[in-house]
């Protein structure tokens, strides 16, 4: 019998979260051994995550049928001290996606708009089309400060901006002084989400990238910083990330958090990965040095890529090559990527995997691109 159920109408338009590919799914559509594939295409650690992490979650697995301590007091006065903040000016979310549709559900809605970077997080626009908002996006792929402030002043309804530093999934990052300059002509009602869940790897490559979540709530009120385990502390399969911002602004947004929204464990491999920051900067070294390669080795062939603060790389074809069948073509070889034709671009996006996967991805890279160019 064919459902008679209606739903909310905003939702006819709503496209879904595509997750890059996961190996089960190769596994099953390719025929590709498991053991064969390596995955290059959402951004995860290919270190994993600190051996104190992993020795704490051991420890502790017992205690998965508690439910967590809902306080998250813990990991609050961690990443306050971390932060030079309060434990009043952080909330805690389900990996920094959650903290975003906490900030949006608190100010977006029909009679308003939000705006954001032509291609920049794609849950941004999800989440605020689920409020039934007015999605408005700049005219360049990267961030414009100009093109952002020039739509901003024509249109006096902007509920949101959007600020992704560094920029996924393309890698660009703007710098501190620029973004402040251009935060000095927003309103004060004007809601900023400035998105920091890769400034772990922009600050160690350019000091000049770093926004400092202390300077950048207490200059400016109206903003939201976010940050996340997800990326360099190889917690992705923990979900937990973080919002700072005054603390007026996360009491209004403590209004949206659902209970017990992280689990036990995420929480003890939160706190644990903090205090283990050898880990990550050993991370984010070893990361842009394997990415000079990846550099290198786009230079040697004659494509165009992206000068990235993050830990991907964006690999753009200008030749007639068409990255849909590139990314296929690796696929059964075994190694998933993410090729962003749906945001309009022929380019793939590579997370910098580990010394050996990356010599790995350009052997077969190499030979279809070279077979191709020779067909």
């Amino acid at each position: 019998m064919e459902s008679k159920m209606r739903y909310n109408k905003v939702l006819d338009n709503l496209k879904i979260y595509e997750a890059g590919k996961p190996i089960e799914l190769v596994v099953r559509e390719y025929g590709v051994d498991e053991k064969d594939i390596i995955k290059l295409a959402s951004n995860e650690n290919p270190r994993g995550c600190s051996k104190l992490v992993q020795d704490a979650i051991c420890k502790d697995v017992s205690k998965m049928n508690l439910y967590p301590d809902d306080s998250m007091y813990e990991l609050k006065e961690s990443i306050a001290r971390r932060f030079d903040v309060g434990s009043k000016n952080v909330i805690i979310g389900a990996g920094s996606d959650q903290v975003i549709s906490f900030g949006v559900h608190a100010k977006a809605n029909k009679n308003n708009s939000v705006l954001m970077a032509k291609t920049t997080f794609a849950m941004y626009e999800i989440y605020a089309r689920q409020t039934g908002t007015t999605i408005l996006k700049t005219p360049s792929h990267q961030h414009n400060l100009g093109e952002f402030l020039d739509i901003y002043q024509k249109n006096s309804d902007i509920s949101i901006i959007f600020l992704c530093l560094p920029n996924n999934p393309l890698g660009e990052c703007l710098e501190k002084e620029k973004v402040y300059n251009f935060l000095d002509k927003i309103g004060s009602d004007t809601l900023v989400i400035v998105d920091g869940a890769y400034q772990e790897y922009a600050k160690y490559k350019d000091k000049k990238k770093e926004i400092e979540p202390k300077n950048i709530i207490e200059k400016y009120p109206n903003v939201l910083y976010l940050g996340t385990f997800s990326k360099a502390y190889g917690l992705g399969g923990m979900r937990c990330g973080y919002g700072i911002a005054q603390a007026d602004m996360i009491k209004s947004l403590m209004k949206l958090r659902a209970p017990f929204n992280i689990t036990t464990l995420s929480l003890k491999a939160a706190i644990v990965a903090l205090n283990d920051e050898e880990f990550v900067q050993d991370c984010v070294k070893e990361n842009f040095e394997q990415m000079l390669i990846y550099e290198k080795f786009a230079e040697e062939l004659g494509f165009d890529f992206i000068d990235s603060y993050t830990n991907f790389i964006t690999l753009e074809f200008k030749n007639g090559k068409n990255s849909g069948e590139i990314s296929e073509k690796l696929l059964k070889k075994g190694i998933i990527v993410r090729n962003l034709g749906a945001y309009g671009m022929n380019a793939i996006r590579v997370t910098i995997g580990t010394p050996e996967q990356n010599v790995r991805f350009m052997r077969e890279f190499k030979k279809i691109y070279l077979n191709d160019m020779e067909g």
